[in-house]
């Protein structure tokens, strides 16, 4: 099928304005995983976005599980040149001091691994995870600037930074004369609309375009959830997040959710649809990433892509959410579905 392409942000290649995250915390079966990915792929998507600890079912133990089962999806189908892949680097992915963190030491050691992992022979673009302060920017870009030179990635990003610390990397970029990042990966929501204050203003600037990851707000706008009720013990919020489930229904999140799923019945979509859709209405944001776990919730937010929301409906979504800037439980936002 075919999908509307966009630049990725600051680079000149062309990806689908949804991309399939693959942190699969709620997949336990690798088979269903590589049905999800199919989804993806068959619904017309050409960006898959990885790291190197996401893996089956949540569990460390597992950490790059995902990157095999995507590796072994594309030698099945092979279709490596028509999939944009995004993997990421700086999570601990071991008890050992240097198994964690933005040295050139612990960069070049993880490439290697994502690498043989997706048998593939490049990463198209690689990510921090997240800032690191233990490390100077000079030796974590020259790191990264070295590894495009060689081919073994295409380009470089960043996730989970703050506005300011992005623009301190493109000022290291120039000075060394390394080729520019092209995008930034950060939660972005109607539960959490941190990113219009600061982030939105300096990618417009500096032409970035940012990967917006958690838009249904780790589920909570996936339709799954009621204010009213609470949720059962199989579901995310239902488990380990139902202590803090009470307390954000006792604010505005409530009324996000259910005007969120107002919209949707009034347009005819569901409200993972509406969700997704009102994140891709932003001009800065190039692409959602789709924490789908089973084929069909890839299937349904695929229909994000084929929905406008009219402007009126627009508006009772944007009033409703103002400013809002709701911290998950402290647990991250990478659960989303």
């Amino acid at each position: 099928m075919q999908r509307e392409y966009v630049n990725f942000g600051k680079g000149g290649v062309m990806v689908t304005r949804m991309a399939l995250g693959l942190g699969f915390r709620g997949q336990n079966d690798a088979d269903d995983a590589k049905q999800t990915i199919a989804a993806a792929l068959d619904g017309g998507l050409n960006l898959i976005d990885c790291a190197n600890i996401y893996g089956l079912g949540d569990d460390r133990r597992r950490a790059g599980t995902s990157e095999i089962i995507l590796g072994e999806v594309m030698q099945d189908r092979g279709n490596r040149d028509d999939i944009v892949i995004t993997s990421k680097v700086s999570s601990p992915v071991a008890p050992g001091v240097n198994d964690r963190n933005t040295s050139r030491w612990h960069i070049m050691r993880e490439v290697e691994r994502s690498l043989k992992r997706l048998q593939t022979d490049r990463i198209d673009v690689y990510l921090i995870h997240h800032f690191d302060e233990t490390v100077g920017y000079e030796e974590r870009t020259r790191a990264l600037e070295d590894l495009v030179r060689d081919g073994k990635i295409r380009y470089t990003g960043l996730c989970n930074y703050q506005a300011w610390q992005v623009v301190e990397t493109l000022r290291v970029q120039d000075r060394i004369n390394a080729g520019s990042l092209i995008t930034v990966q950060n939660p972005y929501s109607m539960l959490y609309r941190e990113l219009e204050n600061e982030m939105f203003p300096m990618v417009r600037n500096a032409g970035l375009g940012i990967m917006a990851y958690s838009p249904l707000g780790v589920g909570l706008l996936s339709g799954d959830y009621s204010p009213d009720r609470m949720p059962s013990r199989g579901t995310i919020w239902g488990n380990r997040r139902s202590h803090a489930f009470d307390r954000i229904m006792r604010g505005r999140a409530a009324d996000v959710i259910r005007v969120n799923a107002e919209v949707a019945t009034t347009i005819g979509a569901t409200p993972a649809q509406v969700a997704q859709a009102w994140v891709l209405s932003h001009d800065e944001i190039s692409v959602s990433i789709s924490g789908a776990d089973t084929a069909d919730q890839m299937r349904d937010n695929l229909g994000a892509l084929e929905i406008e929301i009219p402007p009126e409906e627009l508006a009772k979504l944007n009033q409703v959410s103002d400013r809002l800037r709701i911290v998950l439980d402290g647990e991250g936002f990478e659960d989303d579905r």
